[in-house]
């Protein structure tokens, strides 16, 4: 499916090297004040072609909103938006034309659909995060400005280099104080070296994004099927290159007991409030008033510049040693897709919330 949430839905479309890609986004609030402005500084964080550590793409992700606004405010119809592609390069995908990238979606493409958009991937791109991305910061900013929640992330680990950072202390500017995005100044230079060293080798590294929300009343979400940690897993795991989601503790809470684990109640002002917070801010499915963390890991990014074992569309037996221009960790642009599939999902439950319960 190429479309996202429920009450507040978006659609995205577009491929890596046609005209360009976009999104619809369905169900936002009218009156909300609302120009290029506020969703390119999201768009610039996510472009290709930032830093050193990326693809060299060079793209200005210029956005443009199409509908949905007049005289600088919303009208509570369909917004549409769209990126132009600017410097695409079809030409350097020509081998991929008939043989499949190990580990790509080139073949599953293949096998699902019988066709597929061979330049750059297509829709399988990380550029198809486009719309993603620009429909996110209108989420954050109506969190922000009507529900007074923050959404944030930033880069946790590269491949065994990990870093210690607070989520309830660490603030947007430390995040963006480095090209890496990671708020904690040694380790972010230690990763840096290491995405220096994995493209000159012609290979990629992995790791992991810690994503935050913090403001989140108690009560955001739904039981069963529909929990919150639920609908951000799905939602983190509909990213590019993402292949494991935990909340919390997640699995580090295997290694203790259940009085070790429990998060203390205490009542302090009228409020409630835990203790400790390894339940990452979400019980039942639903919030709990305390910050909302958890963790995305994304693998090596799959287009490697080494020859490798591959079969052709034809499925002989060959080999393929990509070329084009590709990111040696995806990490650092990971961030902003984070943030936004988080903030998708929570201004979705805030909407639902507010219209089940009235608050």
């Amino acid at each position: 499916m190429n479309s996202f949430g429920h009450l507040f839905r978006i659609t995205t479309w577009g491929e890596s090297h046609g005209g360009g890609v976009g999104v619809v986004v369905d169900g936002c609030p009218p009156r909300l004040k609302l120009s290029e402005a506020d969703i390119q500084p999201d768009l610039d964080r996510r472009r290709p072609g930032q830093s050193r550590i990326v693809s060299p793409r060079m793209e200005s992700d210029t956005v443009q909103i199409l509908s949905g606004t007049f005289e600088g405010q919303t009208l509570g119809t369909p917004i549409s938006m769209w990126v132009r592609n600017e410097d695409a390069r079809p030409e350097a995908y020509t081998e991929m034309k008939t043989k499949f990238r190990p580990s790509h979606a080139d073949y599953t493409y293949q096998a699902k659909f019988g066709i597929r958009a061979w330049p750059g991937g297509g829709r399988t791109s990380a550029r198809e995060t486009i719309g993603r991305v620009a429909a996110g910061a209108i989420a954050k900013k109506i969190l922000r400005e009507r529900f007074g929640v923050e959404v944030l992330s930033y880069v946790k680990q590269v491949q065994r280099i990990v870093a210690e950072i607070d989520p309830n202390r660490v603030k947007f500017k430390d995040v963006e104080s480095n090209i890496v995005r990671c708020p904690n100044a040694a380790a972010a230079q230690k990763m840096i070296h290491l995405i220096e060293k994995m493209r000159r080798a012609g290979d990629t590294v992995g790791g992991i994004v810690e994503g935050v929300a913090r403001g989140v009343p108690a009560g955001w979400g739904e039981p069963v099927f529909d929990r919150l940690e639920a609908d951000l897993a799905k939602a983190m795991l509909s990213l590019p290159a993402s292949k494991g989601f935990d909340i919390g503790s997640g699995f580090g809470g295997i290694l203790l007991t259940g009085t070790q684990h429990n998060d203390p109640f205490r009542a302090r002002g009228g409020k409630v409030y835990t203790t400790s917070n390894r339940s990452g801010g979400i019980q039942g499915g639903i919030s709990n008033g305390q910050t909302i963390f958890f963790r995305v890991a994304f693998k090596p990014v799959a287009t490697v510049m080494r020859e490798q074992d591959t079969v052709d569309v034809e499925f002989r037996n060959t080999t393929l040693k990509a070329r084009g221009r590709h990111d040696p960790c995806v990490l650092p642009r990971a961030v902003p897709m984070v943030e936004a599939m988080t903030a998708l999902v929570l201004v979705d439950h805030a909407l639902r919330q507010k219209a089940q319960c009235g608050k």
